[in-house]
């Protein structure tokens, strides 16, 4: 089976790209969320989607600065309790619920359980965070963008 040619989405519309480049930038450099929590939801919003270059961008990103052990267990993290202090489990459970929507529909308990975990603003700016990766998501996978990845 050959894969047909997809569309880069950033060059065909710049101005879109821009747009979502720019939430990206305020959930990396405007609020107060730690940047190691930010980019542990990336990748676990990517890999929920099963957008192969954010899962290759966002794995790479954070085996500069988080040891492989817990970068590898983060699609079982709720497992592993040790690995993760209790505010970044409560973002991950929350980047789940809320990239699951469909079905979740962002149940009372969960959202109860994000809200107790974090102060207001921090709450809404994780759930931009989680909203911006979805859609970058949106855009990698079925445009199939290229991984950094070699055989």
């Amino acid at each position: 089976m050959t894969e047909s040619k997809r569309l880069v989405w950033h060059e065909v519309a710049p101005q879109g790209a821009k747009a979502l480049f720019g939430v990206h930038h305020y959930v990396t450099t405007g609020t107060t969320l730690p940047e190691e929590m930010i980019h542990l939801v990336f990748l676990r919003v990517s890999q929920i989607n099963g957008c192969a270059h954010c899962i290759d961008l966002h794995t790479r990103d954070l085996l500069k600065t988080m040891p492989a052990d817990k970068v590898t267990l983060l699609p079982v993290w709720a497992e592993v309790p040790h690995l993760f202090p209790d505010q970044y489990r409560a973002a991950l459970a929350w980047a789940e619920e809320v990239t699951r929507v469909s079905e979740t529909h962002a149940s009372d308990a969960a959202y109860a359980a994000a809200a107790a975990a974090f102060a207001p603003k921090d709450l809404v700016d994780l759930t931009i965070a989680v909203a911006a990766m979805n859609a970058f998501n949106r855009l990698g996978a079925p445009f199939r963008l290229p991984v950094k990845a070699q055989p």
